[in-house]
């Protein structure tokens, strides 16, 4: 395998892009309460809607439009596969980071939306392409250590969006939030022009524009879009009321919510060398399994219980997000040809998106539907939502390890 020149310079810009695509698109969710009562109406009847001022419907499908808006992420990353990685990473970096700063002019709910539906599309491929490139200048032995750095480059972006959360305050304190995507957008400027092509490009066929792939990768495509479905219809409520239960729902203070966050990058970080390890060791599949078992299990506790059981589910879930996800990003790269990998990680991209809007939709809906307290609304939906998805694991089973093998 070719390396690029001045590997380490491309890679420590990587980190950095992953980082700013994490904290552009987290902060969304970071914020979803503060703009919730900024454009909705608080009141003291105990259900979700009075307590975070919109409902959970209304939240669900805003954040489900969000995650689905992602499926224009497909076009954009399989264009990578023909123009070439690095020019359409900038373009898509850049584009996202503009259109989630506009988001602080909006005037109301929906406008925040659109805005981030502008944006998610674009961060969303920039991270696809950010791990192609990695798994292309990697090594069979380096492979997961580098995916893993990335993962926490992504996740260190998003923490960020989450404390500077906690720490800006006021009625409107999101619009600072996300203006403060200017900041990687004009730092990353020149440094991103360090990345070059990982291998010399090859020939691709016009139809991969499209999002075509061989008649001989679709199989292995659908089983890895199966499994990501299923991951994203967790994720998605996992992170999407994550703060909105925090603060809305037990009244956790933001500052407290935002130390829990930093503390998270040490759970996070855990996951994340426990994924290298068991990735070389068990294989990409079963980490990824552990990881999916870890994660609904303690999301749904997280959600079970009051400030003790949330702040433990939540430190202890992301540390579970940090163990799938280098091992998902692994084995959803790695098992396809160079000529249509970005393709690929479009489709599974897509997978996710679609699982994650489902998983939103769905929770919201059942929260609603649940006449109680707020709290066993979220923890019912919780249990129904993720639990008659654990079978899909078993497809793992079909999947090659290639953790040995050194890529095209």
């Amino acid at each position: 395998m070719s390396q690029p020149a001045n590997a380490r310079t491309v890679a420590r810009t990587l980190f950095f892009v992953a980082m700013a695509a994490g904290f552009g698109q987290f902060g969304a969710i970071a914020a979803l309460n503060d703009v919730a009562k900024f454009f909705g109406h608080v009141s003291a009847s105990g259900s979700l809607r009075s307590t975070v001022g919109l409902s959970g419907s209304a939240l669900g499908l805003g954040l489900g439009v969000l995650r689905l808006a992602s499926l224009a992420a497909l076009p954009l990353a399989a264009r990578a596969d023909h123009r070439g990685r690095p020019v359409i990473l900038r373009q898509t970096l850049f584009a996202g980071l503009v259109l989630t700063a506009l988001a602080a002019l909006s005037p109301s709910y929906w406008f925040f939306v659109l805005c981030f539906a502008l944006a998610r599309p674009m961060l969303s491929a920039a991270s696809t392409i950010v791990q192609v490139i990695t798994v292309e200048f990697s090594s069979a032995t380096n492979r997961i250590h580098r995916l893993a750095v990335m993962a926490a480059g992504a996740g260190i972006g998003a923490g960020l969006s989450a404390v500077l959360h906690g720490i800006i305050r006021g009625p409107d304190s999101f619009r600072w939030l996300f203006a403060a995507a200017l900041v990687p957008a004009l730092g990353l400027w020149r440094p991103s022009r360090a990345i070059l092509e990982p291998v010399e490009r090859v020939s691709v066929p016009a139809s991969a524009r499209l999002g075509a792939v061989p008649r001989t990768a679709r199989g292995p495509l659908a089983i890895v879009a199966s499994v990501v479905f299923s991951i994203g219809m967790m994720t998605g409520p996992a992170n999407g009321f994550a703060f909105v239960y925090g603060e809305g729902v037990l009244k956790i203070s933001p500052h407290l919510v935002a130390l829990v966050v930093a503390l998270s990058a040490l759970t996070g970080l855990g996951g994340l060398v426990l994924s290298r390890r068991l990735s070389r060791t068990l294989g990409r599949r079963i980490t990824i399994a552990l990881g999916v078992l870890l994660l609904a299990a303690t999301t749904a506790f997280a959600y079970s219980g009051g400030r003790a059981s949330f702040i433990a589910g939540y430190l202890v879930g992301v540390g579970a997000v940090g163990l799938l996800t280098p091992a998902t990003s692994a084995l959803s790269t790695e098992i396809f040809l160079r000529s249509v990998r970005a393709t690929a990680a479009g489709w599974v991209a897509v997978a996710g998106v679609l699982g994650a809007t489902t998983g939103l939709a769905v929770f919201g809906w059942i929260s609603d539907r649940v006449h109680a307290h707020a709290s066993t609304g979220l923890r019912t939906a919780a249990f129904a939502t993720f639990l008659p998805l654990l079978p899909t694991l078993l497809l793992l089973r079909r999947l090659p390890e290639k953790a040995a093998v050194e890529l095209d």
